[in-house]
């Protein structure tokens, strides 16, 4: 049986990643879990606090999609890193994709960068550079260059969503997949990453 907390950040995770954190109020997500207002704010001590764990909720889910999508590929580092830019283009043609849940809600909270969804979403993307730099580790001939090269594919990726939620056109991801493995073939034996 699903207890109200689930319920809760079941309806806030619909809400707030299709609507955006700010446009959905408190009411709104307590009438869509089929809880009380005073329900919720047993479970959460303000819509900051909702919002956090929104974020919070989401961030094992991504990050093991993106480690299932990169282990499911044969071959190369470069084809391994592309097959996440793949799968996200894949998504990104679904009518309720919307985005990079952790930068649309920093977007939204860019006057506020102390807020602890703020950090919350800081903290996911570099857990995500942190992944994809010890996956480069493991090729001795990406090892030297590992954060580097990983620092730039996160900001490739999420230059792709911007770019994706701007123009509404999956080939930007699918383009970005392409600098994504070119970036890791140029590092490959490289002395120098840029």
């Amino acid at each position: 049986m699903v207890n109200a907390r689930e319920k809760i950040l079941k309806a806030a995770n619909k809400l707030y990643y299709t609507e955006g954190v700010r446009a959905v109020s408190v009411d709104r997500v307590a009438e869509k879990a089929g809880v009380t207002k005073k329900t919720l704010y047993y479970h959460f001590r303000s819509k900051d606090d909702l919002i956090a764990a929104y974020l919070s909720s989401r961030d094992q889910p991504n990050l093991s999609i993106f480690k299932k999508w990169y282990d499911d590929c044969d071959g190369p580092i470069e084809q391994k890193v592309g097959a996440i830019f793949d799968n996200l283009e894949t998504s990104a043609q679904h009518p309720k994709w919307r985005g990079c849940g952790f930068l649309r809600t920093i977007a939204e909270l860019a006057d506020m960068p102390g807020h602890p969804a703020v950090v919350i979403g800081a903290a996911h993307k570099k857990k995500f550079e942190a992944w994809l730099a010890n996956e480069f580790r493991t090729d001795p001939d990406l090892s030297a260059h590992a954060d580097a090269l990983a620092e730039q594919i996160l900001v490739v990726m999420d230059g792709a969503f911007s770019t994706m939620l701007t123009h509404r056109d999956a080939k930007y991801i699918k383009a970005a997949g392409n600098v994504a493995r070119q970036l890791v073939v140029q590092c490959r034996g490289s002395a120098e990453c840029k």
